[in-house]
């Protein structure tokens, strides 16, 4: 009879090659060998090979050794990571240690699904599959997601055939089969991965929420798997991700503001300056909104294929409403002034949106931004040139 702290029945060790991991108060293994079992912490450390955080819940036996398993729901720590990510706190390092992972309690029939190591997409993958029990083989694209690492080069061949050679996952899993998500194809040659590993690629779907469907229907994929979308919501949660990219040029500009504001018949005016100011700040942050906010939630509906001139578009219909309230006394050279400002700084950060967008291609950006960016900056140095030109 096996002890009965055991973690598994005799029959499941004989099936699967290995055995689920043991409660934390056991001491021996299935296999009847010395173990001692990591507890959950809520504090990072190193181990060999792994990063152990939060999400890492207990550590699955296997012939290549202990693999960690992860939890498939997000923790407080998870959600505070996120949040500071999306405002630009610690971007750099939200990042997972590459290797083997477990969700559940997989087999070596279990499927075998490839994520980058952002930790978004690794958070995006492992909450999709509650209630699969599967392996995810994390690559090194150096804390960027899928996507970009595709076109970067970092999700690769190369990557993943390394991945898979070091975490030995041909002793571990049976079938021969590689589920990659499906935005990392441009990044991969398939044939090649077959050839450096045996494993046959397989895309899944775009989002990997379609993931336990996918996999219910024998890894076949529907029509609206296959769709990328952009929805409104999609668009805007980007919002503080644009904003933050761009804070210290949002800083040194708030600064040259003021000193420009303080410019006129006395050559230099602190107290003109802080007259003057607020009227040159408002015109910039309703240009910085514009752009941020409402031209990508009105990208859909707004004029023009580039992005710089649906920004100008919506910086425009700003300006006139600004002109209309607050700067009904506005002088002519003032309310020029005003229309450039809002009109270029929308023109300029909507632009930028181009990044994180399903609209565009990255020879179209390269484009867009040789067109722009000249205009961009003609119009802020007229713009400088008219407003100090008002304080005289």
């Amino acid at each position: 009879m096996p002890d009965s702290k055991c973690c598994c029945p005799p029959e499941k060790e004989k099936n699967q090659g290995y055995c689920h991991p043991p409660q934390p108060e056991a001491t021996e293994d299935c296999c009847d060998k010395l173990a001692t079992v990591p507890e959950r912490t809520e504090k990072s450390s190193e181990i060999p090979g792994y990063t152990v955080n939060a999400y890492v819940y207990g550590w699955l036996d296997t012939p290549v050794g202990k693999v960690p398993q992860v939890s498939a729901q997000l923790s407080f720590p998870d959600l505070r990571g996120r949040w500071a990510m999306r405002w630009g706190i610690g971007r750099e390092v939200y990042r997972v240690t590459p290797g083997l992972y477990a969700v559940g309690t997989p087999h070596a029939e279990s499927p075998l699904l490839v994520s980058a190591n952002y930790k978004l997409s690794f958070d995006c993958l492992r909450t999709s599959l509650k209630n699969v029990d599967a392996w995810i083989l994390v690559i090194d694209t150096k804390g960027v997601n899928v996507w970009c690492a595709a076109g970067k080069g970092t999700f690769g061949t190369d990557e993943i055939v390394k991945r898979c050679r070091l975490a030995q996952i041909e002793k571990v899993i049976e079938h021969k089969v590689l589920i990659l998500p499906q935005l990392g194809a441009p990044g991969i040659a398939a044939h090649q991965v077959k050839k450096e590993t045996g494993f046959t690629v397989i895309y899944g779907p775009v989002r990997a929420a379609d993931l336990p469907d996918f996999l219910a229907a024998g890894m076949q994929a529907t029509p609206i798997m296959r769709r990328v979308t952009f929805t409104t919501m999609e668009r805007l949660v980007l919002t503080p991700v644009e904003i933050t990219v761009m804070r210290k040029t949002i800083f040194y500009s708030v600064i040259i503001l003021f000193f420009l504001s303080g410019i006129g018949a006395n050559l230099f005016s602190f107290a003109a300056a802080w007259d003057r100011y607020p009227a040159a700040l408002v015109p910039g942050l309703t240009g910085l909104i514009s752009g941020c906010v409402i031209a990508p939630v009105l990208l859909p509906w707004l004029p023009g294929r580039m992005f710089a001139v649906k920004g100008a578009v919506v910086g425009t219909f700003a300006a006139t409403i600004l002109a209309a309230t607050l700067y009904r006394q506005a002088s002519v050279l003032e309310n020029i002034a005003l229309f450039l400002f809002v009109g270029t700084i929308a023109s300029y950060t909507a632009m930028n949106f181009t990044g994180s967008s399903t609209f565009t291609s990255p020879s179209g950006v390269q484009k867009e931004m040789r067109t722009a960016i000249p205009v961009q900056a003609l119009s802020l140095l007229v713009t400088g040139f008219i407003w100090i030109l008002s304080g005289f």
